[in-house]
């Protein structure tokens, strides 16, 4: 397959999941700090969330705008570099607190796919 595509595929699932994560830790707190694998969301605070989901959801709109407009592309690589550094500080978070395994599960995969999106386009593909 072609660079580019696998490169793009990635970044779209990164921007859903990143804009969906972003709703819910900011817009849709409430909610989410009722699920069972999503307390954790307490101990972090409503306005922290919030600024992190905000964040979150600027960073999606930063992997796919940059790419598709062609404005400004080297923004693309680096939101995706600044979700990896994002995803070890969660991940560090979650293996703190007891019984989050799978979160940090999350954590790793979600930092794998968004390293590979950061070398792809800074060095293999870039935009």
């Amino acid at each position: 397959m072609d660079a580019n595509l696998l490169l793009g595929i990635g970044q779209v699932i990164l921007a859903v999941i990143f804009a969906g994560l972003g709703f819910s830790h900011s817009i849709g707190f409430d909610r989410s700090a009722e699920q069972p694998r999503m307390r954790w969301l307490n101990a972090v605070g409503r306005r922290s969330m919030a600024v992190i989901g905000v964040l979150e959801i600027l960073g999606a709109l930063g992997l796919i705008l940059p790419a598709a407009t062609g404005i400004l592309p080297w923004l693309t690589p680096t939101a995706a570099g600044l979700f990896v550094v994002l995803m070890v500080f969660a991940a560090a978070f979650h293996l703190r607190r007891a019984d989050e395994g799978p979160n940090v599960v999350l954590n790793v995969v979600l930092g794998i796919i968004a390293a590979l999106v950061t070398y792809g386009r800074f060095v293999a593909a870039p935009l």
